[in-house]
């Protein structure tokens, strides 16, 4: 009994320290993006469109699975927006439900015996779905709201060259940190 507990309080304390190490590297990532991006003229244009914060976020839910995954979705654009005011009030609710679900369909797509790039897709599909789902309901039940319905699409083809990058990126560092993990195990 004793060692179930002292179990149990070694994985919330590695599920905690998973996602607050997650949730760093999904507020700092976006602001190195952010100062290239102000060095460079194209402002926030250049983390709208490689979308660095979903990095971190699919990767903790493929890694260590749905709870860290949500929770580091959930409160990476919060905790940014508090100190950076990035995303924008208006952008925040949908960024923490597309992350959230980013982070949980991952977490949960990382306990089967899928290929790693059909969890990601997965993932980005879902999470992209709930962010559409989301700003047309917005546009539908709150009249006041001035976007037009092919905002929806705007918001999910907005970062396609992020996602491309997503592809690139993620199915390599989830293979290299799960072999780094077998190897020392």
């Amino acid at each position: 009994m004793e060692h179930t507990m002292v179990r149990d309080k070694q994985s919330a304390a590695g599920a905690a320290l998973r996602i607050a190490l997650t949730v760093a590297a999904a507020v700092l990532l976006p602001q190195l993006f952010h100062a290239v991006g102000a060095i460079s003229g194209t402002g926030t244009a250049l983390g709208a469109a490689l979308l660095p914060m979903h990095i971190p976020v699919l990767l903790a839910g493929l890694l260590y699975g749905p709870v860290v995954g949500v929770a580091a979705g959930v409160l990476s654009p919060l905790l940014s927006a508090a100190v950076s005011d990035m995303p924008t009030a208006a952008l925040l609710p949908f960024m923490v439900l597309e992350l959230g679900v980013y982070g949980l369909t991952s977490g949960f797509l990382s306990r089967t015996g899928l290929h790693g790039f059909t969890k990601l897709l997965l993932a980005q599909l879902a999470g992209r779905a709930a962010r559409a789902l989301a700003v047309l309901t917005a546009i539908y039940l709150l009249r006041n709201i001035r976007l037009e319905p092919a905002a929806a699409w705007q918001f999910v083809t907005a970062g396609l060259f992020g996602i491309l990058i997503q592809w690139a990126v993620i199915p390599l560092l989830v293979k290299y940190i799960q072999d780094r993990r077998n190897q020392h195990a």
